[in-house]
């Protein structure tokens, strides 16, 4: 009897399923999902499309700009592919993954469920959040290295030609393109925490994707207006070319690391306003 009675507080507290299995299950179930991968497969596929452009441009002369600086420089693709996907296609799987996360399953009756289970609102949301970031990270790393193998086969190098003409050798190379990968992480994560916290309040995924973007492209429209540049230092999407500076050297660290800071920023609001829906949520 003593014993029993010693036990019930045990009994009655409820089971907590481990971190690290929630974050498991949310992988599996994150990337299993058949847009998610063909995205992901799709954008990867950029920088062989890039790389076939460059090589018939390059073979008639034609190409420009970053294009005209990757003939001959295959370790150039990469960050060319990177910077081009950065304006639209990457901030749109942030999007949809975030979209899927809350939206998606409130939409499907999932939710409800993760709700009333015993497992904390603040735990709930870091699950899902990991889950879209590594999502999106999969996804960069896939188009850099696809980037450095279609480089290396289609364009060729002998290291990396910076934009300030000098050479970098092969560590050095690889190390600018795993720095652009995780830049480029890193701010598509902010991103996907706007759309999260924009997911906490709609059971519509379509909604969160549409205005996610919508938000992007009313930034880039702003940038383009002149008299509107007071506002370009609290716009995200207005240091997006700082990936360029990875190309240079030496490397100016300036325009990094102040969009890494604007990021962090927006990453903090989007997840702490999600976190505020998600704690008062009820299915």
């Amino acid at each position: 009897m003593t014993a029993a009675v010693l036990d019930r507080p045990a009994l009655d507290r409820p089971l907590r399923a481990p971190l690290s299995r929630l974050l498991a299950s949310e992988l599996r179930w994150t990337l299993r999902r058949p847009r998610t991968v063909i995205a992901i497969v799709l954008l990867s596929l950029v920088p062989i499309l890039i790389g076939i452009g460059v090589t018939i441009a390059g073979r008639r002369g034609g190409g420009g700009g970053l294009f005209a600086t990757l003939v001959g420089n295959g370790f150039v693709l990469p960050i060319l592919s990177l910077t081009l996907l950065l304006t639209m296609l990457l901030p749109l799987l942030g999007a949809m993954s975030a979209a899927d996360a809350l939206a998606g399953e409130a939409s499907h009756g999932t939710l409800r469920g993760l709700l009333m289970a015993p497992v904390g609102r603040g735990r709930l949301l870091a699950v899902k959040a990991f889950g879209v970031a590594t999502t999106v990270f999969i996804a960069v790393l896939g188009i850099a290295v696809v980037g450095v193998i279609t480089g290396v086969v289609l364009v060729g190098t002998d290291g990396m030609i910076t934009l300030s003409g000098n050479t970098l050798s092969f560590g050095d190379a690889l190390g600018r393109i795993g720095l652009a990968v995780l830049w480029v992480t890193f701010q598509v994560w902010a991103v996907a925490a706007i759309a999260l916290a924009v997911s906490a309040f709609t059971e519509h995924p379509l909604v969160v994707m549409a205005a996610t973007l919508a938000g992007a492209l009313v930034f880039g429209v702003i940038t383009l207006i002149p008299q509107l540049d007071w506002m370009q230092p609290y716009l995200l999407t207005s240091s997006w070319t700082s990936v360029t500076d990875v190309l240079r050297d030496p490397m100016p660290w300036d325009g990094l690391v102040n969009s890494t800071l604007k990021a962090a920023c927006y990453l903090a609001i989007g997840l702490g306003v999600a976190y505020a829906k998600v704690s008062s949520k009820d299915g």
